[in-house]
């Protein structure tokens, strides 16, 4: 009588001989397909669009630049980047000239205090050398007992000056010469003559560049970057009577 192979053993035979199956392809095989992702970068294009529509409308330009450059450079093809490339470009202008701005008014310092038995007020910048021991002070003093000075601070042993000097001057790139004189206490100074006409011209000044020469130096030029001059920080002074 011939042995017949048992049904469960047969099974178990065939499934061996079957080709295998790692854990991880099986894994693979089950896994549902990968959500596209277009969904969510329409949703962040909306979201960013709606966030930049907002700020252009409260005027925050800053705030609205970079949303909207991000938004350009990310999704060019996209209807989002197309509305926002319209008002782009005034806006990232409107955003430097913010910056720029602050930048320059940051530049300037103001004091008040007493100085020698008198009130006084100064308003003064550092000339644009990089390296500080290179820097000159352009300041601007009014004194209740002395009154209204402008003049440049430097170090070392002052400036060159015979009586009175004629500098060369540039209000924007317009030429202008102006009077100076050194003072009588031999500090590092150099002061201007027409103090009055000087702080007149720095309301609609951006960049004041002065040529002199400093004792054992030679001739250089000082740049101001004086666009940020605020005059209601600089008040008239009653005189002390």
């Amino acid at each position: 009588m011939r042995r017949q192979i048992p049904f469960l053993a047969l099974a178990a035979a065939v499934a061996a001989c079957s080709p295998s199956q790692s854990p991880s392809n099986a894994g693979q095989a089950t896994a549902p397909a990968a959500a596209p992702a277009a969904p969510a970068a329409d949703a962040r294009q909306a979201k960013s669009l709606e966030l930049y529509r907002t700020l252009y409308k409260e005027q925050q330009w800053e705030l609205a630049a970079p949303i909207g450059k991000e938004v350009v450079d990310k999704w060019p093809d996209s209807a989002a980047a197309k509305e926002i490339s319209g008002t782009l470009a005034d806006v990232t202008a409107k955003a430097s000239d913010i910056a720029t701005r602050r930048r320059l008014v940051a530049l300037w310092s103001y004091q008040s205090g007493k100085e020698s038995g008198g009130d006084q007020v100064t308003a003064s910048i550092y000339s644009s050398d990089l390296a500080a021991d290179k820097r000159v002070r352009l300041i601007l003093r009014r004194h209740s007992a002395w009154g209204q000075s402008v003049y440049l601070f430097g170090g070392g042993k002052g400036f060159e000056c015979k009586g009175t000097c004629s500098l060369a001057a540039r209000f924007d790139d317009k030429p202008q010469k102006i009077a100076a004189y050194l003072p009588d206490t031999g500090e590092p100074a150099l002061f201007i003559k027409d103090d009055k006409g000087f702080i007149a011209k720095l309301a609609d000044t951006r960049k004041l560049s002065i040529d002199v020469t400093e004792k054992g130096k030679g001739p250089r030029t000082l740049v101001f970057e004086v666009g940020g001059y605020d005059a209601s920080k600089f008040p008239q002074l009653a005189k002390k009577k």
